[in-house]
């Protein structure tokens, strides 16, 4: 019957706001095995924390199977929380009971005390980087009750010692459990008495561009310089200068700070999908006395943006959507940039060379140069077309 329960659930799942696409899930074999997993360790009428829920899949599937008392969850993408929302609603539409008869029963909170604690156990997909784990789990250790559950599932291929050392460093036990369907789960209880200090964000110096960044765990590159940025930046004697400028996907808002500087008169916003990177950029504007002067804005591809309200937009986009491979994520951010621009306004991107973005540049923006390449990447300069 579980079993089935699951199904119905995984049945109802999609990805949407985020991309998708035929070789795109909005859920896989690590959601089932945390779930099936957890029937065993977790009773019913726990207190319920999820963390990393992709599209909903640990959430609904949770409500549909382990009976708990409530339920929080942290989600790092804002497009994970609108799909989750989405989902419990299409799962309400098709007749189920997800918690209450009007509406699902979890909360989306942060990741602190407000999430974690009262939690009887937590439910985590492991994150990509040692980093990030390293945050989560500090969190845990530092806000949940001594007794708490920790049931951590990932992809074999993905996962590694180093990250069994990271949870042994807060947690007495530490007990990998049997693989299946390439996943696996790790179980770890007993919070260790001494805790660490919470060490996020981290702030490094660039010497080479006499910044100060900081980074939480969920950032790429941490508080070092990306190469497609560095090589970004490089070009920024030949920008525009700007009454609103946008970097749209600004991770730790090196590209924000520096425009900043640059061009003093302008307003400049930082804005990311990622919480983790949204406060990262607010931490970087203010350890470089710069927050008067870059808004910082957690949100999906600009959509909370009016159309035509910014004279240039700074990219560098992911090439992976998720731990493959795939364009969509940087389409969609070049189609949003095209919206926001003005008529005459600027996108420089810079983006690895393999990747088919110049006929979607010339599509959603307008003109588009080449202004510069090195074995790795391209950077370009898109016009917004006056007329559509």
């Amino acid at each position: 019957m579980a079993t089935n329960r699951l199904e119905d659930v995984f049945q109802v799942l999609r990805r949407r706001p985020d991309v998708e696409a035929p070789n795109l899930q909005a859920w896989d074999a690590t959601d089932r095995l945390l779930l099936e997993t957890a029937r065993d360790h977790v009773a019913p009428g726990s207190r319920l924390a999820v963390i990393g829920d992709r599209y909903g899949a640990l959430t609904l599937g949770a409500l549909a199977v382990l009976e708990p008392a409530a339920v929080r969850v942290h989600q790092d993408l804002i497009t994970g929380e609108r799909a989750l929302r989405l989902n419990a609603a299409d799962w309400l539409a098709a007749g189920h009971d997800a918690g209450t008869a009007t509406e699902p029963a979890f909360e989306q909170v942060p990741l602190g005390p407000a999430l974690l604690a009262d939690a009887d156990a937590v439910l985590l997909q492991l994150p990509k980087t040692l980093a990030e784990l390293e945050e989560i789990v500090a969190a845990v250790a530092r806000h949940a009750p001594a007794g708490v559950t920790l049931l951590a599932g990932g992809r074999v291929k993905h996962m590694s010692l180093g990250m069994n050392a990271v949870l042994e460093r807060f947690f007495d036990s530490v007990q990998p459990q049997l693989a299946r369907q390439k996943s696996r789960v790790i179980l770890a209880t007993g919070i260790k008495a001494t805790r660490e200090p919470d060490r996020f964000p981290v702030v490094g110096h660039l010497a080479e561009l006499d910044l100060e960044v900081a980074a939480h765990g969920a950032v790429f590159a941490g508080p070092k310089l990306d190469i497609g940025t560095r090589f970004l930046l490089t070009f920024l004697p030949a920008m525009k200068p700007a009454r609103h400028a946008v970097d749209l996907g600004c991770g730790t808002g090196i590209l924000a700070a520096m425009y900043a500087r640059h061009s003093p008169e302008s307003t400049v916003t930082a804005t990311d999908q990622s919480a983790a990177a949204a406060a990262s950029a607010l931490a970087t504007a203010r350890a470089n006395g710069l927050q008067d002067r870059i808004r910082v804005l957690q949100d999906d591809a600009l959509s909370t943006m009016e159309a035509g309200s910014a004279d240039l937009v700074l990219l560098n986009p992911p090439f992976h959507v998720g731990a493959g491979v795939h364009a969509g994520a940087g389409l969609k951010m070049i189609e949003a940039a095209g919206r926001v621009l003005a008529p005459d306004g600027e996108l420089w991107t810079v983006y690895n060379r393999h990747l088919p973005y110049l006929p979607a540049l010339e599509r959603q923006v307008g003109p588009t140069a080449v202004m510069g390449q090195n074995p790795k990447f391209l950077v370009t300069r898109s016009i917004k077309r006056k007329f559509p």
